[in-house]
């Protein structure tokens, strides 16, 4: 017996894995399937299993006691007990291969969570933007959220495939993705990258203190001249009078390696499409694009409507609603392997701010944008005008643009989410309370090119008339010019002269002016224009939306992100 006991020390009794079977801490009493079964005896040396199994041994001085004649069916015989001693220890092995397997699945979790976790953070790439003082910029969202999404032309790191190789890339494609405060909807608005718009002075990450412009294109507040992602968020306050939250950034191999990831994104094309710029070959119908082709239909603009810009953004808001409706899927949604590579492909693609530049941020801001139902995501475009001074760029269309800025801004929604009421009950105090009072009618449209603006500069600072006249310009006012310094005064106002309040108010919305600031003026003759005195608040104030219109401008643009329908033509 001393033999056995030295083979059957505890430091010698490993289950399946490799693994010793009594562990040295609590551990072991969550992985044994019978508490106790698995423990060495520590004053004997031999583990209980092993004790248990084996027949009783003779007592001191005692002889042994006789075998059971073969055949006789004595209970207790060594045949029987070798047999139930087997089927324990066949019931004890299996029971192990399960504990230790447990273990297993419990450490490989654990580790690969860890794993996945560092891998993914790894991936981010994650950077602070230099925003100004708080009070340059408008006031906080509150509950809602707004993300600047911003689409990179770049081709660093890419072939000449796409074009202008090496190009460090502009702000090619921009969205800004409002999210309502309570999460029952979304609107998503295009900004045109060949609108007309004031650049703020702008300081990038690296220090760099970049001089802004009067008058540019709205692509190159990202890339010219080093101007980073913070410029372009500076530019959209300032231009919408909307706090942003949050930036994204993706570049052309995002588009490829998210639509791969998804399994491919259907689009459809309303004809033939044949684009040589973005190497697009799409026959009419529904296709499922991803990698390349996915790449260049987002691309596509030459061969689809008048060829331009404004055309290519549905293109671009069809792949984004269609994309949404993909990752939003139960095929995605219960596929791990799926969800893996869109995890992977997403955090390797983007670029964002460091206020969301972690996966447990990240994680938190797609669970917050998940809670909208895709019916309730509806994309629309910046309203814009022909450029009156080059035919080929952009300007705001007043006082529509500040129409749905201003939406925005008051978190009113363009898709209709609430239900109707329920009629009161006869005597009930809702039946007895009076009837809500009906909005004023919208006011009528007016084409800003048609009005006339005179500026003068009231703010004791020297060159403001001329940068408001600059800014009025780029939001399609193009008729406004400068005039003789007013007196220093604390307030910008604009004055009108009868009959010409509707052109007051759209300028007042243009420049983010509340509704008050317009007041008309007795003096004015019927041919007078505007007037717009500049005061001092006029130096550090953001833009700020006018009062929450009651709705949006009539004849949008919208996509709605649950519409199959929507066909490249």
């Amino acid at each position: 017996m001393q033999q056995d006991r030295q083979e059957a020390s505890p430091a010698d009794q490993v289950d399946p894995f490799g693994a010793r079977v009594s562990p040295p801490d609590g551990w072991g009493d969550a992985f044994d399937p019978e508490p106790g079964h698995h423990r060495p005896d520590p004053a004997s040396g031999i583990p209980a299993q092993r004790r248990r199994t084996a027949a009783p041994g003779p007592a001191d001085g005692a002889a042994p006691a006789p075998e059971a004649a073969p055949g006789s069916g004595r209970p207790g015989g060594r045949a029987a007990h070798r047999r139930a001693a087997a089927k324990r220890n066949r019931r004890r092995r299996v029971l192990k291969w399960t504990a230790g397997a447990g273990a297993l699945v419990l450490m490989a979790g654990c580790g690969g969570a860890y794993y996945a976790y560092q891998h993914f953070n790894s991936n981010i790439t994650a950077v602070k933007v230099q925003l100004g003082s708080e009070a340059e910029r408008p006031k906080p969202a509150g509950d809602a959220l707004n993300i600047l999404v911003i689409g990179t032309d770049s081709r660093e790191g890419l072939g000449r495939q796409y074009g202008d190789e090496g190009s460090t890339g502009h702000a090619d494609t921009t969205l800004l993705f409002h999210v309502a405060k309570d999460r029952s909807n979304a609107t998503v608005v295009s900004i045109p990258r060949d609108l007309m718009v004031p650049i703020p002075d702008c300081e990038t990450t690296a220090g760099k203190k970049i001089p802004g412009s009067a008058r540019a294109m709205f692509n190159e507040s990202l890339g010219q001249e080093g101007r980073d992602p913070g410029c372009t968020w500076k530019t959209v306050e300032k231009m919408t009078g909307i706090r942003v939250d949050h930036f994204v950034m993706v570049n052309f191999e995002a588009v490829k390696t998210l639509s791969a990831a998804v399994g491919g994104v259907e689009v459809c094309a309303a004809k033939d499409i044949n684009d040589p710029d973005s190497h697009l070959k799409m026959t009419k119908g529904r296709h499922v694009v991803q990698g390349d082709e996915a790449l260049a239909f987002v691309r596509t603009r030459h061969a689809v409507g008048l060829g331009g810009d404004l055309t290519r953004i549905p293109l671009q808001q069809q792949f984004i609603s269609s994309m949404i409706r993909s990752i939003k899927s139960s095929d995605t949604l219960t596929n791990p392997a799926k969800l893996w590579k869109l995890a992977d492909a997403a955090t390797k693609a983007l670029t964002v701010d460091d206020g969301i530049g972690s996966v447990d941020k990240l994680k938190d801001l797609a669970l917050d944008v998940s809670k909208v139902d895709t019916r309730n995501i509806t994309f629309t475009t910046a309203p814009v005008l022909d450029d009156p001074k080059d035919e080929n760029r952009l300007v705001l269309k007043q006082p529509e643009a500040g129409q749905v800025f201003s939406l925005v801004a008051n978190d009113r929604s363009l898709t209709e989410t609430a239900a109707p009421a329920a009629p009161a009950a006869p005597g009930s105090p809702a039946a007895s309370a009076p009837a809500a009072t009906t909005p004023p009618p919208a006011a009528p449209a007016v084409d800003a090119k048609d009005v006339r603006v005179t500026v003068r500069n009231g703010s004791g600072t020297p060159g403001q008339a001329q940068q408001a006249v600059d800014k009025l310009q780029a939001k399609g006012f193009a008729r406004a010019a400068t005039a003789p310094n007013a007196p220093a005064t604390p307030t910008t106002s604009v004055s009108y002269p009868a009959g010409k309040a509707a052109e007051a108010a759209a300028l007042a919305a243009a420049l983010g002016l509340p509704a008050d600031a317009a007041k008309e003026d007795p003096k004015a003759g019927a041919r007078d224009g505007l007037v717009l005195v500049l005061g001092k608040d006029v130096l550090a104030a953001p833009a700020t939306p006018a009062a929450a219109p009651t709705e949006a401008p009539k004849d949008l643009q919208r996509v709605q992100a649950d519409d199959t329908d929507v066909c490249a033509k």
